[in-house]
């Protein structure tokens, strides 16, 4: 089974971590989202798309993964 490289892996840390800080950011000072995969992925793939669709980058770049 192929997996993901190291730096597809630190490239998905990257992306996630830093859409879950956009939130926080976004929100009052003294309060805080807890991790939610599935929020974070609801924004990543609307941002993935976007991302594509003005051909800024592939996906593969913007986030690798593998299909099951």
């Amino acid at each position: 089974m192929i997996g993901l490289t190291k730096q597809q892996i630190t490239r998905q840390d990257f992306v996630d971590n830093e859409i879950y800080e956009l939130i926080n950011r976004l929100l009052p000072t003294n309060k805080k989202i807890e991790w939610n995969i599935e929020i974070i992925g609801e924004i990543r793939e609307f941002i993935r798309k976007e991302i594509i669709k003005q051909r800024i980058m592939d996906e593969d770049d913007f986030y690798s993964f593998i299909e099951c």
